[in-house]
């Protein structure tokens, strides 16, 4: 006849022993973290590199394979800057500035009226409209340029700062209202009805109650618009000429006959990025929460 012993359960956060067990971190979320910075540290190096090629004399920069520990210069600076030269970048800096400005507040007016009637108080087949407004995206913009260059040339809008400034809001006003719509799709109904029973009108409401709940919103609509009105090239180069030229049109200016200055161009490429990451990096945590804040209904 068999003995039966009692034996007391072992609790899930011991050992058999009666030791605490070590909480075990999953390998899928370790290699994910690994696999991050990885993506992250390929993206970072070519950015580094730039910066430290500015910093070398064009001799150095055009070595093969590429001198690391070449002596640092600030010539490439000196001649983005126009030192000693005729040339200077601040005039297309400010196009690009006023560019790009100037274009993001005007979607921002348009686009957050569009998205709060297509998402608070939706019109009748709002998808249909929504997909009107992505529809402008899928024509290529090297396909309606002629069109708009022959336009631009019969109105007399040649190297004009104010055509960029109506292309670039049509070119990003589609995708502010869709990225304003799922942020304000967020926004509680409630609210907006006890601002309209307190008498509230349209303006009031997206004044003082809508504008403060979707500012991560805002800011995130807003530093996307201005990162594609400042990087747009095709249409600068090809629309302006010396008085509106932008500063992706001024870097092209470093590239020619007599070859390709690699140094200038990395501290010229480094100087008109600035621009866009001190922006990115002022408003980090409104663009995570924006971008967050649409994503999961």
């Amino acid at each position: 006849m068999s003995s039966i012993t009692d034996v007391a359960p072992v609790a899930a956060t011991r050992t058999p022993q009666g030791q605490p067990r070590r909480p075990r971190k999953p390998r899928s979320g370790a290699l994910l973290g690994l696999l991050a910075w990885l993506i992250g540290f390929l993206f970072v190096v070519p950015v580094l590199w730039m910066v430290l090629t500015s910093f070398h004399s064009e001799e150095d920069a055009a070595t093969n394979p590429p001198s690391l520990f070449a002596p640092l210069t600030t010539e490439g600076y000196q001649s983005f800057f126009g030192v000693g030269a005729g040339t200077s970048p601040w005039p297309s800096l400010a196009n690009s500035l006023t560019a790009s400005v100037v274009s993001t507040i005007i979607v921002l007016l348009l686009a957050i009226p569009a998205a709060y009637a297509l998402s608070i108080k939706p019109v009748r087949k709002w998808t249909d409209v929504m997909f009107f407004f992505l529809s402008t995206r899928m024509l290529p913009i090297v396909a309606g340029l002629l069109p708009i260059y022959l336009f631009a040339q019969f109105t007399g809008l040649l190297d004009n700062i104010w055509l960029l400034i109506v292309l670039y809001t049509a070119m990003n006003l589609p995708i502010a209202v869709w990225m304003m719509r799922s942020f304000l799709a967020e926004v509680p109904v409630e609210i907006l009805e006890a601002a309209s029973m307190d008498g509230a009108g349209l303006l009031l409401t997206l004044r003082q109650v809508v504008a403060p709940i979707v500012l991560p919103g805002i800011a995130a609509t807003s530093l996307i618009c201005f990162i594609f009105s400042w990087n747009e090239l095709l249409l600068a180069r090809t629309l302006t000429g010396t008085v509106a030229g932008t500063a992706p049109v001024y870097l092209t200016g470093f590239v020619t006959s007599q070859g390709l200055f690699l140094a200038q161009v990395c501290a010229a490429s480094f100087v008109v990025s600035l621009p866009v990451l001190v922006a990115g990096f002022a408003a980090q945590d409104k663009l995570v929460q924006g971008l967050s804040l649409g994503a999961v209904k």
